[in-house]
């Protein structure tokens, strides 16, 4: 057994497959290793409560969830080395998958719940914690079909950043020596970087050069606004992404940013009214507000209408595995299937999709005592939840960015506007409207984290099966504790804005404040801005036309633009260091290759505990950004200038850095 964990990922890990190639994982199908354990399960579900009560208050607080696959699967390194028998490769696997429940469960439910209480509906908490189990489930039972055609039969051709992060600081860390040095090391820079950069006014995180008079003048007079986030997760993100898709997501936001939010400031600037949906004259608005007053909502049609595309494109795949379940139903044919493709049987997922839509349909009973409204509310949840699950992977196998907010979004409008035909208004229809979100929300958030376990047990050997029976687990057990933290923190603080007379400390709770003034304005028959995302479709339909990969160019589209800029950095260098090593050839090139690799994912990983103990920090009473301030922080010119320095400074330590040839240890 030691000796397959020693193993490094094969060479055609990240590479497309050949013809008649396959790919062979560090452990293989044939081997008998330690996986479903008291030990992984016991570990994954204590990590997946602690970040998930952390989440829950940092989120609802600042807006800010914290991620737990990438810091727990470096903390499961160290909790390996406590007993004799240290942990197997695919135990880690398995303490990681469970606790990786706690972010995708808590971002929908923070996203969603916390508007029932600003709009004083205040739900029982019986309801808080089933909108968040009955979406986890759902979100994991829709994504079990795709598993295949995400993680199989697009081997190489999706870049999947956050398993890359993940499986290398699994397999590096159990492989020791000067690989595991570097790791920690990239993880150490990043994690200090990010945490004084995010957390502290030491310097800008965020670069836009507008000290300069002409970049100055573009912004005033054509709302030309560039952004750049200079920290080293995305850094990273970028370069595990790669040129090709790096490049394209920044070109999403070039059309939003340097196209779309001009054009419509050169057609409104000299309106004194405002336009629909805007609430203000394009006059008087900033580039900021002109995007998510309009451009966003062109975003979320892109990205809506690639997702349908990328359903048709995997119906082949998910029909062979129906078509494999009903051979093995009539047959008996599951034993022939090898362990690492093997899934939970489709006769179980049909059962529990069957259940729990038994149990979706008697919540909104409960809510509404139409029958004909139930049934469309089902059908909407169960449609929504199936789609998204779709839309869900493929982002976050491209960008590691699930676009929750704008699929939530969406689900809200199209979920009102059918609602309201059905006569439902009011109070009652803002309940059922967002019991729907809440489910949809937090299915969608699952399932994106959800094929990002399955990928990185692919590489690494797991039991597809095993991985998606604990996933539930961790949804049990990250739906129950968010539902009862949201609970308790509602009777503490309030949600939303302070109300006159409530001495109650305030949770801004920024995502499901903006869920509730949508709602709130649907449910009282305002129009949907349908040729905004017409346009959306458009812009896809022309994607798909030139047979460009549509979904990372809409993300890119509805991403804010500083996310994407260092993204496109990060693929450059990727790019020239892969040049680099081809042109070295060789062991010495493949080397390149690896040590690359690995910064990139301590660069991430860092950022992620970065912004993980960020977060916490923020939780203590007395907390302030200036706590620690340079002098030279509010100087735009300096600070911002010394930031640019210091991104190209870890820019030229992952070119460095993997360029050194260091002696194996």
């Amino acid at each position: 057994m030691a000796e397959i964990e020693m193993k490094s990922l094969p060479e055609n890990a990240y590479q497309p497959l050949k013809s008649g190639e396959s790919y062979s994982p560090i452990v293989p199908a044939e081997a008998k290793v330690p996986e479903l354990t008291l030990r992984s399960i016991a570990w994954g579900v204590v990590f997946c409560v602690i970040f998930t009560v952390a989440s829950a208050y940092s989120g609802l607080k600042v807006g800010q969830v914290m991620e737990a696959a990438i810091p727990v699967s470096i903390l499961t390194i160290g909790v390996a080395r406590v007993y004799k028998r240290r942990s197997s490769l695919l135990e880690n696997v398995i303490i990681t998958g469970i606790s990786g429940a706690a972010g995708g469960v808590v971002a929908g439910a923070i996203f969603t719940l916390p508007a029932l209480y600003i709009l004083h509906l205040d739900p029982h908490p019986v309801q808080t914690i089933f909108i968040c189990l009955a979406g986890g489930c759902l979100g994991v039972l829709f994504l079990i079909p795709l598993r295949r055609y995400f993680v199989r039969e697009t081997h190489g051709m999706l870049p999947y950043p956050e398993a890359t992060a993940i499986t290398e600081v699994l397999v590096t860390g159990e492989k020791g020596g000067s690989q595991a040095r570097l790791l920690l090391q990239a993880t150490a820079i990043a994690g200090v970087y990010d945490l004084f950069v995010t957390t502290f006014q030491v310097w800008k995180e965020y670069v836009d050069f507008q000290f300069v008079p002409v970049i100055r003048t573009l912004a005033v007079r054509t709302r030309m606004v560039f952004n750049f986030d200079a920290i080293g997760f995305i850094l990273g993100l970028g370069y595990v992404m790669g040129l090709r898709s790096s490049m394209i997501l920044c070109a999403g936001g070039v059309l939003s940013n340097f196209v779309l939010v001009p054009l419509i400031w050169f057609i409104g600037s000299h309106l004194d009214s405002s336009v629909y949906p805007a609430a203000i004259p394009i006059s008087k608005m900033t580039a900021v507000q002109i995007y998510r007053s309009y451009v966003r909502f062109i975003g979320v049609g892109a990205i809506a209408t690639a997702g349908i595309f990328g359903i048709i494109k995997s119906l082949r795949v998910v029909a062979g595995s129906f078509g494999v379940a009903l051979r093995t139903f009539r047959h008996g044919e599951a034993a022939q299937t090898e362990r690492t493709d093997r899934d939970v049987p489709m006769i179980s997922i049909v059962l529990g999709v069957t259940i729990g839509a038994i149990g979706v349909a008697a919540l909104l009973g409960h809510l509404a005592g139409s029958w004909t409204t139930v049934l469309a509310g089902l059908g909407l949840t169960l449609l929504f939840s199936f789609f998204f699950a779709s839309v869900a992977a493929n982002a976050i196998a491209t960008t590691a960015r699930n676009p929750v907010s704008g699929m939530t979004m969406l689900t809200i409008i199209i979920s009102s506007v059918i609602l309201l035909r059905f006569g439902l208004s009011g109070t009652t229809g803002m309940f059922f409207v967002m019991a729907i979100a809440g489910m949809v929300c937090t299915a969608l958030s699952i399932s994106g984290q959800t094929i990002t376990d399955l990928k990185t047990g692919y590489w690494l050997g797991s039991t597809p099966a095993s991985q998606e029976k604990v996933k539930f687990l961790g949804v049990i057990a990250s739906a129950t504790a968010v539902g009862l933290i949201i609970v308790m923190l509602a009777r503490t603080f309030q949600f939303g804005e302070a109300l006159l007379g409530d001495s109650r400390p305030v949770l801004a709770s920024p995502q499901a404040s903006i869920m509730k003034a949508l709602v709130e304005g649907f449910m009282s028959h305002q129009p949907v801005a349908y040729v905004l995302f017409g346009v959306g479709a458009m812009v896809t339909l022309i994607l798909e036309m030139l047979g460009q990969p549509s979904l990372i160019f809409a993300l890119g589209m509805y991403l804010p633009l500083e996310l994407n800029t260092p993204a496109l950095v990060g693929g450059f260098l990727s790019h020239f260091l892969n040049r680099r090593s081809e042109r070295t050839g060789g062991e010495a090139g493949k080397k390149i290759r690896e040590r690359g690799v690995i910064i990139a994912s301590g660069l991430m990983a860092g950022g992620a505990l970065g912004g993980v103990l960020g977060a916490g920090l923020r939780l203590i009473p007395g907390y302030r950004e200036d706590l620690i301030k340079t002098p030279f922080y509010s100087n735009d010119p300096i600070s911002q200038s010394i930031s640019a320095l210091f991104f190209v400074g870890l820019c030229l330590y992952v070119w460095f850095g993997s360029l050194q040839r260091q002696r194996e240890i």
